[in-house]
């Protein structure tokens, strides 16, 4: 292990220990830097890859303080290596998708407020409008798209899996599977399916949100092949 990785260990360990908070503002640099035994420069590049990572924030003129930490700030690198891994292994993050986003929309079903049900509504109601347009806007399709199903996984009361589900599948990956729909049903048959995910939610029919959320992305994966072999 380098100097830097075992500094970058060293602060995660402090993070771990509880000794640094989220929130919480670090030491300065020099006493920072001495009491993990490095020089400043190695200190400095630890916390720049901290930084990366989400796990540190700097903040011009005031210092660098630890982020909230939440999976959601954590993980959300993980939707841009999503789009960066197109063809087969854009498929892979699909799979992943199709196995945990049944469960976390089963789990909302049981949490789910009229609230919520009536943003859902309102986001299926815009996604139909924009649908029967000539020609289709396929950008505000994936805005909606997204606004959908992040809503659903936030009501599932696992912050963690929320946020790997969230980020299973990037901005990217989402318009080539809008803008490869081009069989003229293909959006309809979407948008339906959709719809009868929000219908398993307002009933609170756990099974029936699994279901239809386990057939709505697998038919996203054959939408991905498909364009794929455009």
């Amino acid at each position: 292990m380098g100097v830097i990785e075992a500094t970058i260990e060293k602060i995660k360990q402090m993070l771990v220990d509880g000794e640094l908070l989220p929130g919480q503002k670090l030491p300065v640099e020099k006493d920072l830097a001495d009491q993990l035994g490095v020089s400043r420069n190695t200190l400095r590049e630890a916390v720049r890859a901290l930084t990366t990572m989400r796990v540190l924030q700097t903040r011009q003129g005031d210092g660098t303080y630890v982020t909230s930490l939440s999976p959601g700030l954590l993980l959300d690198g993980l939707s841009f290596v999503a789009d960066l891994h197109l063809d087969a292994e854009a498929r892979h993050f699909l799979h992943v998708r199709r196995l945990l986003e049944p469960e976390a929309t089963a789990l909302a079903a049981t949490r789910v407020s009229e609230p919520d049900l009536a943003r859902l509504d309102d986001l299926l109601s815009r996604a139909e409008h924009l649908a029967d347009r000539s020609p289709v806007d396929h950008d505000g399709l994936v805005d909606i798209d997204h606004a959908f199903h992040s809503l659903i996984t936030s009501l599932c009361g696992n912050a963690v899996l929320a946020a790997v589900i969230e980020n299973m599948s990037g901005r990217t990956v989402r318009a080539r599977v809008w803008r490869g729909m081009t069989d003229p049903g293909a959006v309809q048959r979407t948008l339906r399916e959709h719809r009868l995910i929000y219908q398993a939610l307002r009933a609170g029919d756990t099974e029936r949100a699994r279901l239809h959320s386990a057939v709505h992305i697998v038919g996203v994966e054959d939408a991905l092949l498909e364009a794929t072999h455009e």
